[in-house]
């Protein structure tokens, strides 16, 4: 789960299955009780059917973790003094570099890779909306430059910034 609408489509999903919950949020559903087999089974299958996974294995679960922690990173609008390794050891009270064998291992790209893809997600979501400049996005987005945003945006979706701004539309509430 990466979103809101993730966790409301999950709470809904719980609620619908008669499955008690103490809490939903990004990556964890917590039960107020064990589940029984039968449960976890159809639990398992209607996530599966909204594009989702019940992780059970130890190295899953820290991948999933930093996924999150980098989601929760990425998403910041302010933006971080620390190095990502800092700030991600920190938060996760592991090594560094024990979190990134762990993660390359599990998706087969680096930390860095998937962190400057989630970056890149919310500078194109920071545009579509239309209310900063690229340099508040850049800032807000902790690029030291907007060059620098600008040379990673199209590595990555093979236009540029201005080029994005100019193919997305978006229709203004109003003339709905």
């Amino acid at each position: 789960m990466v979103c809101d609408r993730c966790i409301l489509a999950v709470s809904r999903l719980c609620a619908e299955l008669a499955i008690p919950v103490r809490e939903v949020r990004l990556g964890v559903i917590e039960t107020a009780g064990e589940l029984d087999e039968q449960q976890k089974e159809r639990l398992g299958e209607r996530l599966c059917e909204l594009g989702f996974e019940i992780i059970g294995d130890r190295n899953a679960e820290a991948v999933e973790r930093i996924k999150l922690a980098l989601i929760d990173i990425a998403r910041s609008d302010e933006p971080s003094a620390k190095k990502l390794s800092v700030e991600l050891s920190e938060r996760l009270g592991a090594d560094y570099r024990t979190l990134g064998r762990l993660f390359s291992a599990s998706e087969g790209r680096t930390i860095e890779n998937y962190f400057i893809a989630q970056k890149i997600e919310r500078v194109k979501e920071l545009i579509a909306y239309g209310q900063h400049t690229l340099s508040e996005i850049a800032y807000r987005c902790s690029y030291s430059s907007v060059a620098h945003l600008s040379r990673q945006f199209r590595q990555l979706t093979g236009m540029t910034p201005t080029q994005f701004a100019s193919a997305v539309s978006r229709t203004p509430l109003d003339k709905l």
